[in-house]
């Protein structure tokens, strides 16, 4: 479904812009005789690691193989493929229906690219000191917020690539941001084991949630701006917890949701429907993908 692809899912500026280092690759996929079934090419040659969705019928995902990648949901082929990083993909994202997309990498940059654009990077983000671990896109798309292993979370205007401010809080080894809904609120986890909801006005915490047990490893909002979700490590039965949290007034732990037994490594809200009870889905190193009833805990 659409909302569970956008969670599952750096920066320097000596990289030079070079038309031959960028370049945007064109459609893989292969159509074979009337009436017989496709087969494409996969979108990436090793490991992928982030996976956002981009468009109803359109997906963005990164790798290990330094490339971004902008695939068909429907025909399941590879689109349009970007080159430009010099390390692992480690994040991914866009706002919903745009058609920027933007990359993190283990080389410590952040790049944006476009779906009808130039080969090339139409910006570029340098700023960070380490490895970029969360990328959060506002609604519009006008600004875009990153977070590093290097303690700080970074505001940048994605017209002109100007930085528009820094924050650092120390041990924040950050691991996951996602945009509130409608709101100028920005989620971010932490491996300080905290969850914390930034007011990107000013770019300062209006609130952090009481640290749990283990590394927090990411982070979801539900569409209604009211609830966000975060992820625990874990290991033999312990920890590997996801936790709700009212965004509300409140700002409380609601409730939650257990039977991991390794590491959560993400957590979304699912889509509601007429007749479906809100739902959530985590998914795990024990190899499982588990959906809960959000109210009450239990497994469907």
């Amino acid at each position: 479904c659409l909302l569970l692809a956008r969670t599952m899912g750096k920066l320097q500026s000596k990289i030079s812009f070079h038309t031959t280092k960028y370049r945007a690759d064109g459609a893989v996929g292969q159509t074979g005789p009337a009436g017989a079934s496709r087969q494409h090419s996969p979108a990436h040659t090793g490991a992928v690691t982030s996976v956002a969705a981009l468009k109803p019928d359109l997906c963005v995902s990164g790798g290990r193989d330094k490339s971004v990648a902008v695939s068909s949901w429907r025909s399941g082929a590879a689109l349009r493929r970007f080159l430009g990083h010099e390390r692992e993909v480690t994040k991914v994202t866009s706002a919903l229906d745009s058609s920027r997309v933007f990359s993190a990498s283990r080389d410590k940059t952040v790049m944006m690219w476009e779906l009808h654009g130039t080969a090339g990077p139409s910006q570029h983000f340098p700023g960070h000191d380490l490895v970029v671990t969360g990328l959060a896109v506002s609604p519009d798309a006008s600004q875009l917020w990153t977070g590093s292993r290097d303690n700080t979370v970074c505001k940048w205007d994605t017209e002109t690539g100007e930085c528009l401010g820094r924050a650092a809080i120390s041990r924040n080894l950050v691991t996951h941001l996602c945009w509130v809904p409608g709101e100028p609120y920005v989620i971010q986890t932490s491996e300080d084991k905290t969850t914390r909801v930034w007011d990107s006005r000013e770019l300062q915490v209006a609130h952090t949630f009481p640290a749990k047990q283990h590394i927090q490893t990411c982070c979801d909002v539900s569409q209604d701006g009211r609830y966000c979700l975060s992820s625990s490590s874990g290991s033999s039965g312990h920890g590997a917890e996801a936790t709700l949290w009212d965004l509300r007034q409140t700002r409380r732990r609601v409730c939650e949701y257990k039977g991991h037994f390794q590491t959560t490594t993400s957590c979304v809200f699912l889509p509601r429907g007429p007749t479906l009870a809100p739902s959530i889905a985590t998914s795990s190193s024990d190899s499982t993908v588990k959906v809960w009833d959000q109210d009450t805990a239990g497994r469907g």
